[in-house]
């Protein structure tokens, strides 16, 4: 079960209120021509090495990217959908590049020597540079938020997209409903993103 449908209400307002990650309403993207850009990011650890393969270490970094990337101080990246895996993750932005790539940048360094330190493995090189795609249009976009909840699905760290807790999923299916979700996989395809699934999976 998603770790989201185990939290208390007053857990779960503090998690959308902490994390301000609707800001916007989820069931519609953002208005293109006015945003700074919107971009679906890509990193992966070095040689694509499950150094996240521990649920704790996933848990913290998903806090870290939700909870640093926005500042309250300078509003300039709202975080729209997200994913963390074992040996990469994927966020859906919207905002400054260069301000993200500045934050990133520090929280992959602040990582890399505490999860080295942990490890005992120091040098050890964690992160590879992430990668930016930018969302060109709607369509574009709603296919980018698929692939980035399938992604646990494609990779086989689950069966079914609500199993993995790890992801923006269990919160736009609370937010916007399994039966919005299910229309937009069908009205926007991952098509080249990959292969390998072609049905909305959501186990009862």
């Amino acid at each position: 079960m998603y770790e989201y449908r185990r939290m208390t209400t007053e857990e779960r307002a503090r998690v959308l209120a902490g994390r301000k990650v609707l800001r916007r309403p989820w069931h519609a993207p953002p208005h293109f021509e006015q945003s700074d850009g919107v971009y679906l990011i890509s990193a992966a650890c070095y040689e694509h090495r499950s150094i996240m393969a521990m649920e704790t270490r996933r848990t913290a970094w998903e806090a870290m990217l939700l909870d640093r990337l926005v500042s309250e101080a300078i509003d300039d990246i709202d975080v729209c959908a997200w994913v963390v895996l074992p040996n990469h993750y994927h966020l859906l932005i919207e905002g400054d590049l260069r301000s993200f790539a500045r934050r990133i940048g520090r929280l992959h360094n602040g990582t890399a020597t505490q999860w080295n330190r942990e490890d005992r493995t120091p040098g050890r090189k964690v992160w590879h540079r992430f990668s930016d795609r930018a969302i060109r249009s709607e369509r574009h976009y709603y296919a980018s938020l698929n692939y980035l909840h399938a992604n646990p699905v494609k990779h086989r760290h689950a069966t079914c997209i609500d199993e993995w807790p790890w992801s923006s999923f269990g919160l736009y299916l609370e937010t916007v409903g399994g039966e919005r979700l299910a229309q937009w996989w069908k009205q926007y395809p991952v098509d080249d993103y990959g292969k390998g699934w072609d049905e909305f999976v959501v186990c009862p």
